[in-house]
C-alpha cells in the first residue's frame, strides 16, 4: 500500500506537467534552486568539518533545528500546502489506517521539500567525515530528523484544521506569518553591521552557537541533529538521551497524527461561517451608482475583506522599520533618518503594482463584468480610483513622518513630486498590464503565502515587463529628483511639477490604453482566468 500511494502521487504529478507547461517549467526551477541550496549545505558542513568538527555540529544543530521548525509552521500558514493526495479521497476505499498514514508519510519524501530535506540530511552528516565512527550515528540522527519533519507537518496541520477552517482565523494566520517574514531582511542586516563593526568576535559566536546548541538539543526540533554531536564527544549517555527524545517526539507525532486524521475521517470538518450582519450595503452606498463606482465599491471592499489584498496593508507599515534598521539603525541613526527619505516613493511604487493582478484576484467574479456590460474604462477607472482612496493618505503619512525624521523638509517639493509620479506611473502601467498579461494567482480563499503551481515563471515575466516599464516612463522623475540633490534644490521645483503632471498622465493613459485592450480581450479574459483552476 505504501508503494502504492507513493507511485499514485508521483502520477498526480506527472499528469499535473501534462497539464501545463508552465508548471514543468516551475517544478524544474524549483528543484533546480532545491539541488543548488543542497549542495551548498552539504558543501559547507563537509568542508566546516574539516576545520571544526565541533562548531560545525553546533551549526548543524541551530540550522536543522530551523528546518524542523519550518517543516511544522510554514504549512498551517500555507494551509496545506501539498493537497495532492488528501486523506478525505480514501474515506471510501477502506484503507487500514495505519498503511494509509505511513503511505502518507513516505509521499511527502517525493515533494520539493521532502527529497531537498532527505538529501540535505543525509549530505551534513558527512560534517564528521573525519571521525569514521560519527557517522552511522549522524545517518540515524539525519533520518529521525527527516520523519519528524514530514510526520510532525502532517500531525499539526491535521490537528489544526477545524480551526483553519474558519477563514478569519486563516487571515489572521496569514498576518501573522508576514510579520516575521519581511524582518528577516531587517534581522540578517543588524546581525552583518555588528560584524563589520567589529562589535562581534569568533569567540562570541562560539558561544553563543554552544549556548543556542544547547538548548536546541533537548527540543524535539534539534535533538535529532545532536545525536552525532555527543557521540563525537564520548557523551554516550547523553547521546542516548537526546535520542529518547527524538523518538518519544516522533511517536508522539504519530500518535497525533493517528488519533486527528481518524477523526477527520469519521467526521470531516464543516464550514462554519456565518452570516455577518452588516448594515446597508457598504461601500456601495458611498459611492456614486455608476458601474465606475460599483467597480470602486467592489475594490475597496477587496482590500478591507480580502486577504490577499489586507495582507499588503499589513506589510506596509513595517517598511519604515525596515528601511531604518538598514540604513544603520533606529531611533536618531543617520543613515537610517536618510533612507527613509525613499519611504514614500517606494511605497507608492509597491502600492501602484498591487493591482497589475486585479483580474486574475476576481477569478470566476470577473464573469460578472462579462456578463453586465461593464466597459474597459469603467473597470481600469474604478481600481485605480479605490486603489487612490487607500494610497494617498498612507504616502501623506509616509512623506510627512520621513520629512520630519530626517529634517530635510527643503527635499520636501522633490519628494512630493517624485512619490506622485512613480505611484501614477505605476498605478498606469498596472491598468495595462492587468488586461494583457494574466497570470495564475491565489485563488479567493486561499492563503496569501500558497503560490499556485506554474505560477512562477509567467509571473515573473509579467512583472519584469511592467517594471521595466514603470522604470523607462519614470526616468524623467528620476533624473530630476537626482539633480535636486546632486545640483540644485531648484530642480526639486521641477520634479515636483513634473511628477504631478507626468504621473497623472501616465495613469490616464494606462486606464485608457488599458480599457481598450479589455474591451477588445474581454472573453479571452475571462477564460484565461477560469482555466486557472
Amino acid at each position: 500500500m505504501v508503494a502504492h500511494l507513493v507511485r499514485l502521487r508521483l502520477t498526480l504529478l506527472a499528469n499535473t506537467f501534462r497539464k501545463s507547461v508552465w508548471q514543468a517549467i516551475g517544478f524544474i526551477l524549483g528543484a533546480l534552486y532545491a539541488l543548488f541550496v543542497v549542495s551548498m549545505a552539504v558543501i559547507g558542513a563537509v568542508a566546516g568539518g574539516g576545520v571544526d568538527a565541533v562548531v560545525a555540529g553546533q551549526v548543524i544543530i541551530v540550522v536543522g533545528a530551523l528546518v524542523v521548525l519550518a517543516w511544522w509552521l510554514v504549512p498551517v500558514f500555507a494551509f496545506g500546502v501539498d493537497a495532492t493526495l488528501d486523506p478525505q479521497r480514501f474515506v471510501t476505499f477502506g484503507i487500514p489506517r495505519r498503511s494509509l498514514l505511513a503511505g502518507l508519510a513516505a509521499a511527502g519524501l517525493t515533494s520539493i521539500p521532502g527529497a531537498a530535506t532527505l538529501l540535505a540530511g543525509a549530505g551534513v552528516a558527512l560534517a564528521w567525515w573525519r571521525t569514521p565512527l560519527v557517522l552511522p550515528f549522524a545517518l540515524l540522527g539525519s533520518a529521525l530528523a527527516v520523519a519528524l519533519c514530514v510526520v510532525g507537518s502532517r500531525a499539526l496541520t491535521t490537528a489544526l484544521v477545524p480551526l483553519l477552517d474558519s477563514r478569519r482565523s486563516r487571515e489572521v494566520l496569514t498576518v501573522a506569518a508576514l510579520v516575521p517574514i519581511v524582518m528577516i531582511g531587517p534581522m540578517i542586516s543588524t546581525v552583518a553591521q555588528r560584524f563589520d563593526g567589529g562589535t562581534i568576535d569568533a569567540e562570541e559566536v562560539r558561544a553563543a552557537l554552544a549556548s543556542i546548541g544547547g538548548v536546541l538539543a533537548w527540543t524535539p526540533f534539534g535533538a535529532p541533529w545532536a545525536i552525532p554531536a555527543a557521540v563525537h564527544d564520548g557523551a554516550w549517555l547523553l547521546a542516548l538521551a537526546r535520542l529518547a527524545v527524538a523518538v518519544v517526539a516522533l511517536g508522539v507525532a504519530w500518535r497525533v497524527w493517528d488519533v486527528t486524521l481518524a477523526r477527520s475521517l469519521v467526521t470531516p470538518p464543516t464550514s462554519t461561517a456565518r452570516g455577518g450582519k452588516a448594515k446597508g450595503l457598504g461601500w456601495f452606498d458611498r459611492v456614486p451608482s455608476t458601474s465606475t463606482g460599483a467597480v470602486t465599491a467592489r475594490c475597496l471592499t477587496y482590500w478591507f475583506r480580502d486577504p490577499r489584498y489586507s495582507a499588503s496593508i499589513a506589510i506596509i507599515p513595517l517598511l519604515p522599520i525596515v528601511l531604518a534598521v538598514a540604513g544603520g539603525g533606529i531611533g536618531g541613526g543617520e543613515g537610517g533618518s536618510r533612507l527613509l527619505l525613499v519611504l514614500a516613493p517606494l511605497t507608492g511604487w509597491i502600492l501602484g503594482f498591487v493591482i497589475s493582478a486585479d483580474i486574475a484576484y476576481d477569478h470566476t467574479a470577473f464573469a460578472l463584468h462579462v456578463a453586465t456590460g461593464v466597459s474597459g474604462r469603467a473597470d481600469r477607472t474604478g481600481r485605480v480610483v479605490a486603489l487612490s482612496v487607500l494610497s494617498v493618505p498612507v504616502l501623506a503619512i509616509f512623506l510627512v513622518g520621513s520629512l520630519a525624521v530626517s529634517g530635510r523638509w527643503d527635499l520636501a517639493p522633490m519628494l512630493v513630486g517624485l512619490t506622485a509620479g512613480l505611484f501614477g506611473i505605476t498605478a498606469g502601467v498596472s491598468s495595462v498590464t492587468s488586461a494583457r498579461l494574466i497570470y495564475p494567482a491565489v485563488k479567493p480563499g486561499d492563503s496569501p503565502l500558497r503560490q499556485p503551481q506554474g505560477a512562477v515563471l509567467p509571473t515573473m515575466i509579467a512583472q519584469g515587463i511592467g517594471f521595466a516599464a514603470v522604470v523607462v516612463l519614470a526616468l524623467p522623475v528620476i533624473v530630476t529628483a537626482i539633480l535636486t540633490i546632486a545640483v540644485s534644490p531648484v530642480f526639486g521645483w521641477v520634479t515636483l511639477l513634473l511628477g504631478l503632471a507626468w504621473g497623472v498622465a501616465v495613469c490616464l493613459l494606462g486606464i485608457r490604453y488599458g480599457g481598450r485592450w479589455y474591451d477588445r480581450r474581454t472573453p479571452e479574459l475571462l477564460q484565461q482566468v477560469v482555466a486557472q483552476d
